[in-house]
């Protein structure tokens, strides 16, 4: 296991420093099981203006490490930043895991408010002005949603509208995000690694954090038994599986929410955090989910309902010709004409 590693002295107190608007750029690198200070840049010109020329020579082809970047915009608590980590292709898995792991703890060691935005890469495209600005977009832009999906959003909007407030502060939908605990990431990771194949996690609704619960080896059939009756969960499973004569190992993404077993608050910060964790999950840990599941009872898991949600059924509707209804209200009685020389008349 990884040890949960800590700011030096030094670095807390240049964090302290930099705050307050000083500095443009502070590198942070893991040495000697300790979070350093790698190197920073002042302020120069405008934040654009200095991005590309401050961060990219900064980025080693086989060392990852964190990058925050002062932006020039605030908010309540002084000058925002943006917050990069930087993972190559080259560098080690191990180090890749461990700079994964202790994420979180350099965000808290800063000071979480003082982030407006997070961007991960592996590549210098990636990191680039060019890279962070196609990120910004790509998060305004809305994802397509299906029909069912459109309907469940419908209805989480309506809960939101209803005024619930969580420590007296009003949370849109999107914005709500509870941080992965580092051995909840390691967990992830291990289990992208495909040495685990079921992941639980939960909310500590005090800690405002997100927890692991258990990694238990897990079959299909062992599934139902996984989801709690009384508490909603995320799940993440490594579903093996034949489809078409091909072995598949599918990771599924699994809500579990038992309906109004749980309170009221605890429904809406697990419905509120989920589209933030499944971000971090795939965009910053780079696990492939193959199907986002949600459910209320553990007895849906079935191993049919599994194989159907992940490879959904193709059906052809033939459009059947359907004879049109005739006017509305009464007619009158049928009328048989007969043709001219049935009664005998002459023709």
């Amino acid at each position: 296991m990884f040890l949960v590693l800590l700011a030096t002295p030094e670095l807390k107190e240049f964090f302290a420093k930099a705050r307050n608007g000083s500095v443009r750029l502070i590198k942070v690198v893991i040495e000697d099981e300790q979070l350093i200070l790698g190197a920073y840049k002042e302020l120069s010109g405008a934040w654009d203006r200095d991005y590309d020329s401050f961060v990219l020579p900064l980025l080693d082809e086989t060392q990852p490490c964190y990058i925050l970047y002062r932006l020039d915009t605030q908010n309540a608590q002084g000058f925002e930043w943006l917050f990069i980590s930087w993972s190559p292709d080259n560098s080690p898995v191990r180090l890749k895991m461990l700079y994964a792991a202790t994420r979180a703890t350099v965000k808290k060691e800063f000071g979480g408010g003082h982030i407006k935005d997070e961007l991960f890469g592996t590549l210098k495209e990636d990191i680039s002005l060019g890279g962070y600005k196609k990120h910004v977009s790509s998060c305004s832009a809305p994802a397509p949603l299906t029909a069912a999906e459109r309907e469940l959003q419908e209805i989480k909007i309506s809960e939101v509208k209803t005024e619930i407030s969580v420590e007296s502060k009003h949370q849109t939908l999107q914005g709500l995000a509870f941080p992965l605990r580092p051995e909840a990431e390691k967990a992830i990771l291990l289990l992208k690694q495909k040495k685990l194949n079921y992941v639980q996690l939960k909310l500590d609704l005090e800690k405002e954090t997100t927890e692991l619960v258990h990694t238990n080896p897990t079959e299909i059939a062992e599934l139902p038994q996984r989801i709690p009756e009384d508490s909603a969960r995320y799940h993440l499973f490594l579903y093996k599986h034949s489809h078409e004569g091909d072995y598949l190992e599918s990771v599924v993404f699994i809500y579990s929410m038992p309906g109004y077993k749980c309170s009221i608050k605890e429904r809406m910060l697990y419905s509120s955090c989920k589209n933030r964790l499944l971000d971090s999950v795939e965009q910053d840990l780079q696990l492939e989910i193959a199907k986002k599941i949600e459910i209320e009872s553990g007895a849906e898991l079935t191993a049919e309902f599994l194989y159907d949600e992940v490879h959904p059924k193709q059906h052809a509707f033939k459009q059947a010709f359907a004879k049109p209804k005739g006017p509305a209200g009464k007619r009158g009685q049928k009328r048989l004409i007969k043709g001219p020389g049935e009664n005998g008349e002459d023709i």
